[in-house]
């Protein structure tokens, strides 16, 4: 059985950490909790779990954090969590069984990052991270902002998820530093312009973000999965700009980098047609995402709403409109299979049982 050290870096988590660490504290051999100037109860919470504690100066600098706390692990491999985030049972369980079953000559496993979830409980974006790193490579975390693990060797990828509960977002922190590595005169790779863009996005920056990126697009450089997000997001900042020609010319532009259709794709032609009342069109493009599956060994971004009851209900809007109340029905009912007490799905089932004299002894 191989020996995992938990580290973690932390600042003013006092309402989240000990949920996250109520989940790990019986699988990890030790616990290296990192504090960058907590000035709330975070630090007293973190001494109730482990006698490491450890004190870092926050310079604005992610992979900085990241790095010092890597440095007081001890054991043969290290995990690392936000403090939001914690281990569902079914996942404790997989990652005990992987600490006693693990080759010790693996340098990495993957595992999936459950970064949302529905009121339903459905996972709503999922993406691969190395999550358990052997400590004697010594891998290194790079970039200020949304920073990344340089991980190299024997990678596997495993089916447990980490799973993020967010209770708070820092609203124009991540903006803030890459405004400060603008006016420092930083060049900005293929991955900065991207995460640059999500941020600007994020904080309703459309018409800079839709620069950055095309900026992302515009290098050689980069990769390819953040290339089709580019394109894909650019097509969201169009979205809330109004202009649904770009739109859909930046859609059908991810295709360019994805080769094939993705549910993620396919879903937002479809609504872009639905939009503009070609409800034909749409249901063309949302059908397609339905039969999509998302690749379970990819590591870019995958929204499974997209594929599962998104479309479906989508294409009930559209049947509906087309007058056609029974394949309406139907496409409602299969989303409901995903969120069977959605106030739109039930809504939408009462008004169609109507239409077809379902229950009425017709």
């Amino acid at each position: 059985m191989v020996s995992i050290s938990l580290c973690m870096i932390v600042k003013n988590e006092e309402a989240v950490l000990a949920r996250c660490l109520e989940t790990i504290k019986d699988i990890v051999d030790e616990i290296n909790i990192v504090d960058t100037g907590s000035t709330d109860s975070t630090v007293e919470i973190a001494k109730q779990y482990t006698d490491r504690v450890f004190f870092f100066e926050w310079i604005g600098n992610f992979a900085a954090a990241r790095n010092e706390s890597f440095k007081y692990a001890t054991k043969e491999y290290i995990l690392y969590l936000d403090a939001d985030d914690v281990l569902l049972e079914a996942d404790q369980r997989k990652l005990e069984e992987l600490k006693e079953t693990l080759d010790p000559s693996v340098d990495s496993v993957s595992m999936y990052y459950d970064a949302g979830t529905d009121e339903f409980g459905n996972v709503t974006l999922r993406y691969r991270r190395n999550r358990l790193v052997k400590r004697a490579k010594n891998f290194v975390w790079k970039g200020d902002c949304h920073q990344y693990l340089e991980v190299f060797g024997n990678i596997i990828n495993s089916e447990i998820s980490i799973t993020h509960k967010k209770i708070k977002h820092s609203i124009g922190r991540n903006l803030n530093i890459y405004q400060s590595k603008i006016e420092r005169g930083d060049e900005f790779s293929a991955r900065d312009y991207f995460y640059y863009g999500n941020e600007l996005r994020e904080n309703g920056h459309y018409e800079k973000a839709i620069e950055a990126y095309n900026d992302n697009i515009a290098l050689l450089e980069g990769w390819i999965e953040d290339k089709v997000y580019s394109c894909i997001n650019k097509a969201d900042c169009y979205r809330h700009l109004g202009d649904l020609e770009n739109e859909l010319r930046s859609l059908f532009q991810s295709f360019e980098f994805s080769k094939t259709p993705r549910a993620e794709t396919c879903s937002r032609i479809g609504y872009n047609y639905q939009r503009k009342r070609e409800y034909n069109a749409a249901i063309y493009w949302y059908n397609l995402a339905t039969q999509l599956v998302p690749e379970s060994d990819r590591w870019s971004f995958s929204y499974p709403a997209y594929y599962t009851w998104y479309p479906h209900l989508q294409m009930c809007v559209c049947y509906y409109n087309l007058g056609d109340f029974s394949n309406a029905y139907n496409h409602n009912e299969e989303a409901g299979k995903y969120r069977p007490e959605d106030l739109k799905i039930l809504h939408n089932r009462k008004l169609l049982e109507g239409k077809l004299g379902i229950g009425q002894g017709i």
